[in-house]
C-alpha cells in the first residue's frame, strides 16, 4: 500500500509540474494567423499587415494573413469562431461580422457575442460625399434638395447591410427624406460611378473619399463623427453641419475564438496594444486615414455592444434582411 501511495503521489506531482510548465510556456511558439474576412488591399487587410509585421518581430514567430472572404465577412468570422482557443488564430474585422450581421442576416453559423474581445485597432469616419455636379454645397442643402426631389436622388453602398447603406437609411430616417439605394460590390465602384455621374450620394469612408475630393472629382459635405477628420480638417462634422445624430464610423477590432482563456486574452491584448502605440505604426495608420484606437478587452466589449444596438435599431426599423 505504501508503494502504491508513493507511486500515486509521484504521479500527482508529475502532473502538476507538467501543468505548471504548460501554463508558463511562452506564447507564441509557432505561426500565428490573422484571419481577415475581406479581400486583400483594403484597409482591413492593410492594418492586419502593419500589426502583423511588428508582432512578428516582437514575438519572434511568423504572422500570416489569411483573407477568408464572402457573405459580408461571415465566412472569415466563422473560421475564427471554429478555431482552437489557443491564440494562434485571431480575427481582425470591421463592424459587420462583430456588430451588425447578427441582426442583418436571418441566420449565422457563428455567434459574434461569443468571440473573445482583444482590442479595438483603429477607426475611420464616414463622410457625406456627393457627385460634383449635384447643386448642393452643404449638408443642409443636400437635405433640402432630397426633400424637393423625393425618390429621384440615388445613394450608393458596397451592398445591402454595409455601413454606408445603413448610414443612408439613418440619414433618411432623421431627415424625413427618401432616396433610391444602389448597391455595388465595392466602394471603388461606387466612387467610379459617382465620378461618372451615375450615383448622387455616398456615405463612404474618408480614406476612399479624400483622393477624389482633393482631385476635385467629388464634393465632401460633412464628417459623420464627433470631431473633424485630421486628413480633411476643413470639412465640418455632421453636428456642425446641423445633423448631430448622424454618426457613422468604420472601425476595426481584434477578436479571438470562444473560450480563449482570460490569461491568454490579456497577454495578446497587451502585445497588440503595445504595437499599435508605436509611433511608426501610428504614422502608418494615419497615412491610411485610420485613427489608432487601442483599448482594453472590456472597453472593446462595451463598444461593440453599443454599436450592435445602434445599428440593430436601424436594421429593424427599416426591415433590412440579407438571406
Amino acid at each position: 500500500m505504501k508503494r502504491t501511495a508513493a507511486a500515486c503521489a509521484i504521479g500527482i506531482i508529475a502532473a502538476l509540474a507538467a501543468n505548471v510548465s504548460l501554463a508558463q510556456s511562452p506564447f507564441p511558439t509557432r505561426t500565428v494567423k490573422f484571419i481577415v474576412p475581406f479581400p486583400g488591399g483594403g484597409i482591413n487587410d492593410i492594418l492586419a499587415r502593419i500589426i502583423g509585421e511588428k508582432l512578428q518581430s516582437k514575438w519572434g514567430q511568423p504572422i500570416v494573413i489569411e483573407n477568408k472572404t464572402g457573405a459580408g465577412g461571415n465566412i472569415g468570422a466563422d473560421l475564427a469562431y471554429q478555431s482552437e482557443p489557443d491564440g494562434y488564430s485571431l480575427l481582425l474585422s470591421p463592424p459587420g461580422p462583430l456588430a451588425i450581421n447578427q441582426t442583418l442576416y436571418k441566420q449565422l453559423s457563428y455567434k459574434p457575442q461569443e468571440l473573445v474581445p482583444i482590442t479595438l485597432v483603429g477607426s475611420v469616419p464616414n463622410v457625406a460625399i456627393v457627385r460634383k455636379e449635384l447643386p448642393v454645397s452643404s449638408l443642409k442643402e443636400l437635405i433640402d434638395y432630397v426633400k424637393a426631389n423625393p425618390g429621384k436622388v440615388s445613394f450608393g453602398s458596397q451592398g445591402n447591410g454595409a455601413t454606408p447603406h445603413l448610414t443612408g437609411m439613418m440619414f433618411q430616417g432623421m431627415t424625413g427624406t427618401h432616396m433610391v439605394h444602389v448597391p455595388y460590390r465595392g466602394e471603388t465602384l461606387v466612387l467610379q460611378d459617382m465620378i461618372g455621374g451615375h450615383v448622387d450620394v455616398f456615405f463612404g469612408n474618408v480614406a476612399a473619399a479624400r483622393p477624389q475630393f482633393l482631385d476635385g472629382k467629388v464634393k465632401v459635405l460633412a464628417v459623420a463623427d464627433t470631431k473633424r477628420a485630421p486628413t480633411l480638417p476643413e470639412i465640418p462634422t455632421t453636428a456642425e453641419a446641423g445633423l448631430p445624430g448622424l454618426l457613422s464610423t468604420g472601425w476595426f477590432a481584434l477578436a479571438a475564438p470562444p473560450k480563449t482563456s482570460p490569461a491568454l486574452q490579456s497577454e495578446i491584448a497587451k502585445a497588440v496594444v503595445e504595437v499599435i502605440n508605436m509611433p511608426d505604426v501610428q504614422a502608418k495608420f494615419r497615412a491610411a486615414s485610420v485613427e489608432p484606437t487601442p483599448s482594453t478587452p472590456a472597453e472593446m466589449a462595451a463598444f461593440i455592444k453599443e454599436e450592435a444596438q445602434r445599428w440593430g435599431e436601424v436594421i429593424k426599423k427599416n426591415n433590412i434582411v440579407v438571406d
